[in-house]
């Protein structure tokens, strides 16, 4: 269990999470990711790294037990949003590209780690999506903006909804959709063909590609965590928190009984707003409302904060 890190192929990394059971990081976790990328990159053998995680998802955001044990101070809250700032960089930052291969939910804190990626490859499963207004929490907005056009960002952040990743090989920002048994030959062979580029070459490649990018990132996310802030301070993420699953916090994502959620899509396991009765669907939809409930007893995923 946590962060380690192999060398499958010559000029390759993977960096695997395993946090059983959600993938829901503890501080030290994010911290624990931020440091195995950093140290790869700087490695002058590595071309280029993989970002893949062990067991039913890809990455259910924080462990909300941490911030529920803080007794006064914000001291959890403000190591939070330390810890997912600098991982999420890590990520952006690496010195040569990242490919995250991301497998069943990839929510919260996943966006931030999925979307300042250089590429993605996914499985047929997975699922990208934001639910921080039913967890009461904010953030990682300016990395779903990387995955999905601005409108349809702003219409699954309000409502708390996912895409698949079908949706995201439409826009263009997953490079390739496979079986979840085939996804890490599948992230790995497109390592294989970045890595035979110069690695000199490709590390000048992903500083000058980072240079021109019209969004400032880091600065960026930590702008949107001022007003996770606001919203602890000001009590209203503990009471929306509190009531998530409850039937008693504001919201319909909060409030919404499992039957409503899946009805009308107002919780983490919907699609974009198009109709989706298939099968496929359907167990997406079952698998992130159980990592939900995982996260709820055994380290809830609060999203990216």
């Amino acid at each position: 269990m946590g962060v380690s890190t192999s060398s499958p192929d010559k000029g390759i990394r993977v960096v695997t999470v395993d946090f059983p059971p959600v993938n829901a990081l503890p501080v030290q976790g994010w911290y624990d990711l931020a440091g195995a990328l950093r140290t790869t990159g700087r490695d002058p053998d590595v071309r280029c790294v993989v970002l893949a995680a062990s067991g039913r998802g890809f990455n259910a955001g924080v462990d909300i037990k941490e911030l529920q044990r803080d007794t006064g101070g914000h001291r959890a809250l403000i190591g939070v949003n330390r810890a997912c700032a600098e991982a999420f960089a890590a990520v952006y930052e690496c010195e040569v590209p990242v490919v995250a291969a991301v497998n069943g939910f990839c929510l919260g804190g996943g966006i931030g780690l999925a979307g300042n990626a250089d590429a993605i490859v996914a499985s047929d499963d997975a699922t990208f999506g934001l639910p921080e207004l039913d967890r009461g929490a904010l953030g990682a907005a300016t990395h779903l903006a990387r995955l999905v056009p601005q409108h349809l960002m702003r219409t699954l952040y309000y409502t708390s909804r996912t895409a698949t990743a079908a949706d995201l090989h439409a826009y263009g920002s997953v490079w390739s959709v496979v079986p979840r048994n085939e996804l890490l030959d599948a992230a790995l062979e497109l390592a294989r063909e970045i890595a035979q580029k110069d690695g000199c070459l490709i590390r000048l490649a992903k500083a000058a590609i980072n240079g021109i990018d019209p969004v400032d990132v880091r600065r960026s996310y930590r702008f949107e965590q001022g007003f996770t802030f606001e919203a602890n301070l000001s009590g209203v993420a503990d009471r929306v928190r509190n009531g998530f699953g409850t039937g008693s916090g504001t919201g319909a994502g909060a409030g919404a009984s499992t039957e409503t959620r899946t009805s009308t899509g107002t919780g983490t396991g919907t699609g974009t707003g198009t109709d989706r009765s298939t099968a496929g669907t359907r167990a997406a939809t079952a698998e992130n409302r159980a990592a939900t409930a995982a996260g709820s007893t055994e380290g809830e995923q609060e999203g990216s904060r």
